[in-house]
């Protein structure tokens, strides 16, 4: 039996603030820490073992794999960067109030743009001064790959070269994989993964700070799958992300 662990970094400062994030480089708030931690601390006491960490380019990513590793003792392990790993582009949405956006634009259009499958946020300008193009951090990333703004399924697009190509090869070698990364682009892994309808995505939150584990047969095909918390937990924290959108 495989088993990869996926993890929702800690509580954001814009998490906290409920501010559309994106590709915005904030910090975890000491909430996110205690999360990080915590996770650490549930996968040391469950006796988790890795080999190798795959997360993203943003800093609330490599902040809660930095704390949950050295929870674990951890901090030797390799640990691999992608941008194919980072949140969603959420265009010119990015540093917006959630609630004042959806009293502008109506929470049924805000859903859209948070959740739906095909809908883009609207795009970031080519010439703002936010736009990923400008940023050192992907100077060796084509910049006809960079997004003005991204649907699921843009998410969906750019996860599956790395899933196809990285994940499952390390996973086939029997290699032990935490991926550290954020919440769209762990529901697409996780839509990949299940084969989620594209109508029914919609309706899958994943709580940050929790360890989500999926346990695969030899042949990588999906057995089952858990968070490493009881569920009174995770459904209160569900919730909580499914009302961020409201007025």
């Amino acid at each position: 039996m495989i088993k990869l662990v996926l993890l929702r970094h800690g509580e954001s400062e814009y998490n906290k603030k409920n501010l559309f994030t994106g590709w915005i480089d904030v910090p975890l708030t000491q909430k996110g820490i205690n999360e990080s931690i915590d996770a650490g601390k549930t996968l040391k006491q469950k006796d988790y073992k890795f080999d190798i960490v795959l997360t993203s380019y943003l800093k609330r990513a490599l902040s809660t794999n930095y704390y949950c590793l050295k929870e674990m003792d951890y901090l030797w392990l390799p640990v691999e960067k992608t941008w194919r790993l980072n949140e969603k582009h959420y265009g010119a949405l990015q540093n917006l109030s959630k609630k004042e956006t959806a009293k502008k634009y109506g929470e049924k259009q805000v859903l859209l743009w948070r959740r739906d499958y095909n809908t883009r946020p609207p795009a970031l300008k080519i010439t703002d001064k936010n736009h990923p193009k400008f940023e050192e951090k992907y100077k060796d990333v084509d910049s006809k790959l960079l997004p003005s703004t991204e649907c699921l399924k843009d998410v969906v697009n750019r996860v599956t070269p790395y899933w196809n190509k990285t994940i499952k090869p390390l996973m086939k070698q029997g290699k032990k994989i935490l991926i550290s990364a954020h919440g769209n682009s762990l529901r697409a892994i996780v839509k990949i993964i299940d084969k989620i309808p594209d109508d029914e995505i919609i309706h899958l939150n994943i709580p940050t700070g929790i360890p989500l584990v999926y346990e695969f047969t030899d042949a990588l095909e999906p057995i089952k799958h858990y968070y490493l918390a009881d569920n009174k937990t995770i459904k209160k924290l569900e919730e909580k992300i499914k009302n961020e959108g409201k007025k």
